[in-house]
């Protein structure tokens, strides 16, 4: 047992060393290439980080980034006026709902102007359907018809422009807002589901044990609450009116990008606010979120990974700077989602709700598809498992509910081929890994030795799973699926394999350090 953990040592610093070599030679040839190639990359403007110019070239980071004063001015205010009326008036749910749905309905009229019409008409109808049919047999075939028939109807008909209900109608069109409403409307779709389901579920036999998990859970037996317990404890009848309802879809703070949470666990919170989170622990969330923003300020104006994709010039590169190029995107990628979705779940904090973290996890730290899934887009992997996965029969039909799942996702994220894509490589890379996983559970692993064999094996394993999540996340969010072709044949020519063997070989040893620091968050809950 000391030579095992004196060797485990040993290796762990050799691992660290590898990595600090690993990122300054990534960091260093990243900075080269931006100072060579800037001239010709689209999305640079100038930055305020010593003369450097600044990567904009990404959409929604740079809608987000320049909206920042005035979204923390409209926050800032509507929680200074919902404080105020919970304190004066010592308000409850319902008339709590009441406060936030008018101020909710105020930030929606500049959002999307007079379309704040069709969201209340949708969901107004998805109310009544819930109401009539919420006990009936076919209920979830009702509910999903409907919602998945707006869904694609939004998108196909670009948000419906007033004109084509009639010429009486057309100057409307000149009051469409700021920011098009059918977009955000995903986040309402998944939330009206959620809505139905939990109303279905209400009135049914509750197979959670509300004591028996109190007991077992770590988290609810310190006093707090855990996300499991509100989202699996029904709420009281009364609390599924339609002012709660309205309110859960449109509240601000978690109304244009989330995080999801489920109705129940909405509802729950109106009453009491949240106390998981102190106000110290509020304020000290709200001063990593700012570290987290510089280090974005220094990424973009250091580091031009983004422009080098949407500019195309990383496919004049060698292989070696694609493949920095690349990791170098999915980086962005992960640090501008968790930027846009701590900021929103951090005013929700303020107001007494809290919402499902995303990005639990650094996207460094996930070595197979099932954790990289979890600890992305968290709260959305919560809600699919809750209202797609376990109603479509859960472990039993694993295999065929990727599918479904996945499929679901791509066309809720946006109605494009690569998306699409994206989707159906992930399952085609999934199989393998739940039949390795399934292998690997039922396998007794016995001895030093095969127990050394078995953690080598994984870190294979590992190294493979992380190169097919490059592939498919690149296909799906960069280069689409005609540039699947262009990617594989640039990494299999003959000059391009020592390139290959050093990624594979990085991704060993990352997934590696991903064994110790498990191991070590083991220990660490051993010890507690």
């Amino acid at each position: 047992m000391m030579k095992s953990s004196s060797w485990q040592q040993k290796e762990l610093a050799v691992l660290i060393l590898y990595a600090v070599v690993f990122y300054t030679m990534v960091i260093r040839l990243s900075l080269q290439l931006s100072h060579d190639h800037y001239s010709k990359l689209y999305g640079l403007r100038p930055g305020w980080i010593a003369h450097r110019l600044n990567d904009v070239s990404d959409a929604q980071w740079r809608n987000f980034r320049g909206n920042l004063p005035i979204l923390t001015m409209v926050f800032g205010i509507f929680t200074l006026v919902a404080s105020m009326f919970r304190a004066l008036y010592c308000l409850k749910a319902k008339g709590m709902s009441i406060v936030w749905l008018m101020i909710s309905l105020a930030y929606l009229s500049y959002l999307h102007g007079a379309c704040v019409i069709f969201i209340i008409t949708i969901a107004s109808a998805n109310f009544l359907l819930v109401k009539i049919c919420g006990r009936t047999k076919y209920f979830s075939f009702a509910l999903w018809i409907f919602n998945l028939s707006f869904l694609l109807c939004n998108r196909i008909y670009d948000g419906y422009p007033f004109s084509s209900f009639g010429q009486s109608w057309v100057y409307l069109d000149n009051f469409r807002g700021t920011f098009r409403w059918h977009i955000c409307f995903n986040f309402v779709v998944l939330r009206m589901i959620s809505f139905g389901y939990d109303y279905h579920w209400a009135d049914q036999y509750n197979r959670f044990d509300q004591k028996k998990h109190i007991q077992r859970c770590v988290y609810c037996s310190s006093g707090k609450t855990c996300y499991l317990l509100l989202q699996e404890r029904s709420v009281p009848n009364d609390k599924y009116s339609f002012s709660i309802y309205l309110c859960y879809l449109v509240y601000a703070p978690l109304y244009i990008a989330g995080p999801i949470i489920s109705f129940n666990a909405f509802a729950s919170q109106l009453d009491t606010p949240q106390k998981n989170y102190s106000s110290r622990g509020v304020a000290w969330y709200g001063l990593r979120w700012l570290f987290s923003l510089f280090l974005m300020e220094l990424m973009s104006h250091f580091l031009y990974y983004n422009a080098f994709s949407t500019s195309g010039v990383w496919k004049q590169l060698s292989p070696m700077y694609i493949f920095i190029i690349g990791y170098g995107v999915l980086n962005f990628m992960w640090l501008k989602f968790f930027l846009i979705w701590r900021y929103f779940r951090f005013w929700s904090l303020i107001n007494g709700i809290e919402a499902p973290e995303n990005m639990p996890r650094c996207v460094n730290n996930c070595y197979n598809l099932e954790s990289f899934w979890k600890n992305w887009h968290a709260s959305f992997n919560k809600w699919l498992v809750r209202y797609v996965y376990i109603p479509l029969g859960g472990a039993q039909r694993k295999l065929l509910n990727v599918w479904v799942i996945f499929t679901f996702v791509a066309i809720w994220h946006d109605l494009e081929w690569k998306l699409l894509s994206w989707a159906w490589l992930t399952c085609l890379f999934f199989i393998p890994e739940m039949l390795v996983k399934s292998a690997a559970t039922a396998f007794q692993v016995k001895g030093a030795f095969k127990e050394f064999v078995f953690r080598e094996l994984g870190a294979v394993s590992g190294a493979i799973t992380i190169t097919c999540l490059m592939v498919a996340n690149l296909v799906g969010f960069v280069i689409g699926p005609s540039g699947i072709n262009w990617l594989v044949s640039e990494f299999l020519r003959k000059e391009a394999l020592p390139i290959l063997g050093g990624m594979f070989i990085s991704f060993y040893v990352g997934t590696k350090l991903m064994f110790h620091i498990s191991d070590a968050k083991q220990r660490r809950d051993q010890s507690r």
